[in-house]
């Protein structure tokens, strides 16, 4: 019953239905649909579905109805949108005009204009690939990812995702690799499934993936010359609170940060990017969203596009989105868990085990398959994640360690154990969790605990890859993934069809092969703490490599059984392996090279300037007291700890820059990435220990920079 006085209050109105308006800006497939003849449609399909070449009259039919599309969704023009060696995306607009003879203007978009275009790939990281004077280069339509809209301030923007390849035909960008890895899984996959009398015609990689960043006041952000340039920053006492109270994870939104998520939201389901989760994450002003699965390809594209909508959407309220792995020292960094499983055309998830997995022969062939690549291409899984920002995260009790380990869980363990036993595992039935009240229904206990610590653990019917960056390229973890799971699964095939021809009958012939691989490689296999010391000190008594640093860990990209893995199975020739390898180890020695200069400067600049003049007033100020007779021992002691710091920081700078111009003359890539991981980096460190002290004894409204307790707590 209302109270007679009580006030009635604004209905809250009503936002629009995500399904309204969920992909409005694709051109995908039902949008197609409705605009290209029915046969021309089909051809398209058979490009999507089949890979099939799409023919120069098909081509020009979906080119003019994805333009009068785009035209009336506000586009003035549109771009190939690919993405090179840099990990980022890039764009070239073009107008949808040409002139003709009278000086009017036209709309035009051909089919030649959709499939192919001619950006100049001199400044983009070829590793050798080209010569700076080869500018040529081609990017060309990928028809399995659907084009888009990209609406800007002011404008809106056709964007087509395509391949990027050198005029000798190489691939420069992380699109063609992926692709071709996802042709070799099928493949692969296709040969194991054909054993098991699948009706499959198609299986490929899907992809689901968690994307953790920070968000900070905009002018925090334009007053941190290393935030603004390094993405991290390099110095910073820490605040009296962190994240030890363990209330920021899934605590409620602040208003400002749920304007820019349901913001950010509205343009990612525009471009039909299926968010699903968002929350808090556990350092201060950490957060994190996640979509549903999608076929690999178009998830790693889809990444790439949240990552950008997050830096532009962030920017409209005021707030600046970091995407970098560790942007702040003392709480948690930021990853990106690629959720990694197989699908097949049919709907079925080849990672999901079913009620009783130890019956089920198809998916253990699968699932030993999968173990037995990470045990025998640790190192190249390893590289496929690393770089300078990973390197602070990985290994820092908050993310997997540089081990690459694969976690079962107690269920698919004991099955595994007991089938190299020759053991029969017994069925268990279904557990539940009882709450003590009985209002609260009990809920079904899971197969398996989530081990967090893992960096690659199987989840209940996909693999979560944890050890990923978050401002990666999801492509290159993706690709490799893909890589070593095709090429161990063609050689499950050959074991099975050599033991079958040998005479063993196939049920046998597979469980002979399924044993043989889970002992050659479970000691990959670990179910406990991976953060733990005597994990680390197991881990080498079972010989798993532990690289902590990016040139170390590049190395497994260069391994001559990597480089000859790639080129059997067409996902890279022996020139692009290579290539890559270099671009990597270059990008590393540039990374460490802008924040060692950043560091010299910053320190030279910001913090001495500001401890001298704190110096002088405060030996101004014992002088007059001591000649008054006052006691000035602590104040004393105080001046002579800040001139200490002071001068330990400038030798620190001055060191930094003669390791730094030692660095810098070393030519060959491996060295010089070497160089500056071990002279140059160790100085950071020595020389923040300096500042960061300084920080704690300077006055807060004499020091130059917004402090950890503004950056992490205020918005």
């Amino acid at each position: 019953m209302t109270h007679k006085h009580a006030k009635t209050l604004p209905a809250t109105p009503s936002a629009p239905k995500i399904s309204d308006y969920y992909g409005c800006n694709v051109f995908g497939l039902e949008t197609m649909k409705l605009l290209i003849p029915r046969e021309t449609f089909r051809k398209v399909q058979e490009a999507v579905e089949k890979g099939e070449r799409l023919d120069l009259e098909a081509a020009n039919a979906v080119a003019s109805a994805m333009k009068t599309w785009a035209i009336s969704k506000g586009a003035t023009h549109y771009c190939h949108w690919f993405q090179p060696l840099t990990g980022a995306t890039a764009e070239k607009h073009d107008a949808f005009i040409d002139v003709t003879g009278q000086g009017a203007v036209l709309e035009t978009f051909t089919g030649q204009m959709l499939v192919q275009a001619e950006p100049d790939a001199s400044s983009f990281p070829s590793g050798g690939l080209r010569v700076t004077f080869e500018a040529r280069g081609y990017t060309a339509w990928d028809p399995t990812s659907p084009a888009f809209i990209l609406e800007n301030t002011g404008g809106a923007t056709l964007c087509i995702p395509t391949c990027f390849v050198s005029y000798t035909g190489h691939a420069l960008d992380t699109k063609t690799p992926l692709l071709r890895s996802i042709e070799a899984l099928n493949t692969a996959a296709l040969s194991i499934l054909e054993l098991f009398k699948s009706d499959a015609r198609k299986v490929f990689s899907t992809l689901g993936v968690e994307q953790e960043y920070f968000l900070v006041d905009q002018e925090y952000f334009k007053s941190r010359p290393d935030l603004l340039l390094a993405g991290r920053t390099l110095f910073g006492a820490a605040s009296p609170k962190g994240q030890q109270l363990e209330d920021h994870y899934f605590g409620s939104i602040k208003d400002r940060v749920f304007a820019f998520m349901t913001d950010f939201e509205s343009e990612a389901f525009k471009l039909g990017i299926p968010l699903k989760t968002r929350h808090n994450e556990v350092a201060p002003h950490q957060f994190e969203c996640a979509p549903i699965f999608e076929e690999a390809n178009v998830a790693v594209d889809h990444n790439q596009l949240v990552m950008d909508l997050m830096e532009r959407i962030a920017a409209r309220h005021g707030l600046a989105a970091l995407l970098y792995e560790k942007p702040f020292a003392g709480v948690n960094g930021s990853g990106k868990h690629n959720n990694w499983s197989l699908g097949t055309d049919t709907g079925k998830n080849l990672l999901s085990p079913g009620a009783t997995p130890q019956e089920n022969l198809q998916f253990l062939t699968i699932l030993t398959a999968i173990v037995k690549a990470v045990h025998d291409h640790s190192l190249l899984l390893r590289a496929s994640i690393t770089s300078s920002g990973n390197d602070h995260r990985l290994g820092a009790n908050e993310a997997p360690p540089a081990i690459m380990s694969v976690f079962l869980g107690a269920q698919l363990t004991k099955v595994l154990a007991d089938l190299e036993k020759g053991v029969t595992t017994k069925g268990t039935d279904p557990m539940w969790i009882s709450f003590g009240i009985d209002k609260i229904p009990p809920v079904l206990k899971d197969n398996t605990d989530r081990n967090r610590t893992s960096p690659f653990a199987f989840t209940g019917n996909k693999f979560e890859f944890r050890a990923v960056g978050s401002s990666a390229n999801s492509a290159v973890p993706v690709a490799t993934i893909n890589t070593i799971v095709a090429n161990q699964l063609l050689e499950t095939k050959k074991e099975i069809a050599a033991a079958m021809k040998g005479g063993k009958a196939f049920k046998e012939a597979v469980l002979e092969v399924l044993r043989k691989q889970y002992k050659q490689s479970k000691t990959v296999c670990f179910e406990g703490n991976n953060y733990s010391e005597d994990w680390v000190k197991e881990a080498k008594k079972r010989g798993l490599p532990n690289e902590k640093t990016t040139p170390a860990a590049l190395k497994g990209f260069d391994l001559k059984k990597s480089v000859e893995l790639f080129a059997k199975l067409g996902v890279l020739t022996e020139e692009e392996s290579h290539s890559r390898y270099h671009i990597l180890l270059e990008k590393y020695a540039k990374d460490i090279a802008i924040e060692a200069k950043l560091v010299g400067e910053m320190t030279m600049t910001l913090f001495v300037p500001a401890a001298v003049d704190y110096q002088n007033r405060l030996a101004a100020a014992v002088a007059a007291q001591k000649s008054l007779g006052v006691a000035v021992a602590a104040q004393a002691s105080l001046l002579r700890e800040v001139a200490g710091r002071v001068e330990s920081a400038l030798l620190g700078a001055a060191s930094l820059n003669k390791a730094f111009e030692e660095a810098d003359r070393v030519e060959d890539a491996a060295a010089r990435a070497e160089a500056f991981c071990t002279k140059v980096k160790p100085w950071f460190e020595k020389i923040r220990t300096d500042v960061d002290a300084l920080e704690l004894l300077i006055p807060a409204d004499s020091w130059p920079l917004p402090k950890y307790r503004e950056m992490l707590f205020l918005m």
